[in-house]
Formats: structure tokens, C-alpha cells, sequence
């Protein structure tokens, strides 16, 4: 493979890849981490119900996901239609909604983390907050996220390599729009199908070494707080 051919191909989708992994791991962090503590504080069945379908992701076939959000997508269907009619959005075939989908697939890779490390800590961190005149969204803040630091490094660098990696929901929602939809696995998949393999080989060489990077990130930091003072 030709190193220097890597800066010759189209560089777009690679942006639009870090640009969507940026967005849906910021929006997740927003969204997802309120969420894992509201899971994590008790086991009502509706809690249950809600973890059950945040969780599916993680075990249906991307294709399957894709087919169900692009039907809720169309502006032929519910919730498309809506938002067709009312706000004049599309989101089949766009970036925001590749967004809105990525959102929903990489859910579980952040809440799942945080959530099981949250119900690890003891309840007398949190009862002792409350005496010290904290509020519950204080506490969530500045005493429990603080103390759960490695698995919420893991939970936003899964999250956010698992959207790298995204195929099946960014093609069935998005297609292959250039500088729009197509991100660098549909990128890579398009240069197959066109016998390219230099640059099917080359996008891929690109995200293995960001993935490897970022994942590689976790675990020396994860060793780096697991060391003892007196090593």
C-alpha cells in the first residue's frame, strides 16, 4: 500500500466521519448520561421496558434498525410526515438524519457504561451531598461523574468509535451523497464494489488507525489510575 496515495483520495468522507462521530457523541454525552442515571436509580418495570429498547441496537442487524428509522423517517410515513409538513425538515437522505440515527444506535455503548458504573458507587456518597446541602443534579455533576471517570472515558470513546464504523443505518438512512451522507465506510464499501482497492484500503487504513489511537487512549489511561502510588 502506498502511503503517500493516502493523501491523494478524496479526503471528504473522513471529515464527514469525524464530523458525525463528533455531533452523536456530544449529543449522547447531553442526553445519554441523565438518562444512565435515571436507569441506574432503582428497577421499576417501565425502567426495564425503556433499557430493553435502548439496548436492541446492540444485538439487531444494522440493516433491520435501518429499515424501521428509514420508514419513521419518510416523509411518505408518521413521524417523517410530521416534520415534513410542520417544519419543512427531511431527515431521510441528510445529515441530520444521520444524526438522529447514529444517536439511536450508538445509545447503548454510553449509557450502559455509565450506568453500571453509577450503581457500583455506594449510596453514602450521594446521601452525604444531600446533608452537605446539595442538590440531586449537584450531586449527579459534581460528586458522582467525578468519581466514575474511567468508564465515562470508555463509554464516550466507544461511542464515538462505534459511529466511525457505522455501515448499514448510515447507508439505509443516508445512501451515498457526497459531502453529505457519505461517510468512510460507505466510502469504503463503494470503492470495493468498483474493484478500487488501493482506495477502499487506504480509508480503511485511516479509521483503523484513529480507532487504535483512541481505544489504545482508554486502556493507558484506565492503567495509568489503576497504578499504585507505590510502584
Amino acid at each position: 500500500m502506498n502511503i503517500a496515495h493516502i493523501f491523494l483520495i478524496d479526503l471528504s468522507p473522513i471529515w464527514l466521519t469525524l464530523k458525525l462521530a463528533g455531533i452523536t457523541t456530544f449529543i449522547l454525552l447531553l442526553v445519554g448520561l441523565p438518562a444512565a442515571w435515571w436507569l441506574s436509580k432503582g428497577r421499576s418495570f417501565f425502567k426495564i421496558i425503556i433499557e430493553a429498547v435502548i439496548t436492541m441496537p446492540l444485538v439487531l442487524p444494522p440493516s433491520v434498525l435501518g429499515f424501521y428509522l428509514l420508514l419513521a423517517f419518510s416523509p411518505q410515513n408518521g413521524f417523517g410526515k410530521w416534520l415534513q409538513n410542520t417544519f419543512d425538515v427531511q431527515l431521510v437522505f441528510s445529515f441530520e438524519g444521520l444524526v438522529l440515527a447514529s444517536v439511536i444506535y450508538s445509545m447503548p455503548f454510553m449509557i450502559g457504561p455509565v450506568k453500571s458504573a453509577l450503581q457500583q458507587l455506594p449510596v453514602s456518597l450521594s446521601q452525604a451531598s444531600y446533608t452537605l446541602g446539595k442538590s440531586k443534579w449537584q450531586t449527579f455533576v459534581k460528586v458522582l461523574l467525578p468519581n466514575i471517570k474511567p468508564s465515562l472515558l470508555t463509554a464516550t470513546v466507544l461511542t464515538f468509535a462505534h459511529t466511525l464504523g457505522e455501515f448499514g443505518v448510515v447507508l439505509m438512512i443516508g445512501g451515498n451523497i457526497p459531502n453529505t451522507t457519505r461517510v468512510a465506510s460507505i466510502a469504503v464499501y463503494d470503492a470495493v464494489e468498483q474493484m478500487d482497492y488501493a482506495s477502499a484500503g487506504n480509508y480503511s487504513l485511516i479509521l483503523l488507525c484513529i480507532t487504535f489511537v483512541m481505544v489504545s487512549s482508554v486502556f493507558i489511561y484506565n492503567r495509568y489510575q489503576a497504578k499504585s502510588p507505590l510502584e
